[in-house]
């Protein structure tokens, strides 16, 4: 399973409560995403993983990299802008994926009232209109749903690099500035430090019963480690899930 996989399994396995002002809420968030593009020249693309739409805004940006629409806005039936991922350099649109999956554990494990303090900061490149590629400043906010703790829309912003930032991805504190390198601190606790040991211990070729006598504890403890490591990494099988924890730089 790839990341793109994973991270449609994951937004698909969350449940929304029915009843509840999506609508109204929706039209204030497009109005903030629309403004971005117009403010700031962005191309803005707000994804609802509740329906599978997207509503994507075109700024002044869009003609550099020869994106050319007849109006400012346009609706897809999907959460994934097909077309500008493919402006996307190969090797950064993968990274990009794993960027998201990495920030939406990150952002599930935060509490409610804080959700919205954090953003995704990261350097892309994007082919314009002329073949070449330019490096692009890319921005990505999740937005929870009003009644749950899941998370309903996802904001991303497309412009030109004006400033170099730190590493190629970080998490953004927006309240107090603080800036955390996506991967050395909020990878590590998708899995628990027993569940990383067990998983390496496998991934090493050894059995269950092999790894309980290691680590001098029972069979059934190690087999409850197993469901768990594949429920956190969202993978079927335990080859899946080294395969997942190593990209994720967990083992």
């Amino acid at each position: 399973m790839n990341t793109l996989d994973r991270l449609n399994k994951e937004f698909s396995a969350q449940e929304f409560s029915k009843g509840q002002p999506y609508a109204e809420l929706l039209d204030r968030y497009k109005d903030i995403a629309r403004n971005y593009a117009r403010m700031e020249n962005t191309i803005a693309v707000l994804s609802d993983l509740r329906t599978n739409d997207s509503y994507i805004y075109y700024g002044g940006f869009s003609h550099i990299l020869g994106i050319k629409k007849n109006r400012e806005d346009d609706k897809i039936s999907s959460i994934w802008e097909e077309e500008i991922f493919s402006l996307i350099h190969p090797d950064d649109l993968t990274g990009k994926h794993l960027q998201e999956l990495c920030f939406f554990h990150f952002i599930k494990r935060q509490p409610k009232r804080k959700r919205s303090d954090y953003y995704l900061a990261s350097k892309l490149r994007m082919r314009t209109e002329t073949g070449s590629y330019i490096p692009v400043f890319h921005r990505m906010f999740y937005i929870p749903a009003p009644s749950n703790c899941n998370l309903w829309l996802a904001l991303c912003l497309y412009g030109p690099l004006t400033f170099d930032i730190p590493s190629k991805c970080i998490l953004v504190n927006s309240t107090n500035g603080h800036l955390t390198e996506l991967g050395i601190q909020n990878n590590t606790n998708i899995l628990s430090a027993r569940e990383k040991q067990i998983l390496s211990l496998i991934d090493k070729g050894l059995t269950s019963k092999e790894i309980a006598r290691m680590l001098s504890i029972s069979i059934n403890t190690v087999s409850r480690h197993r469901q768990e490591i594949l429920s956190h990494l969202q993978v079927k099988n335990s080859i899946e899930a080294c395969r997942t924890a190593k990209e994720l730089s967990l083992i």
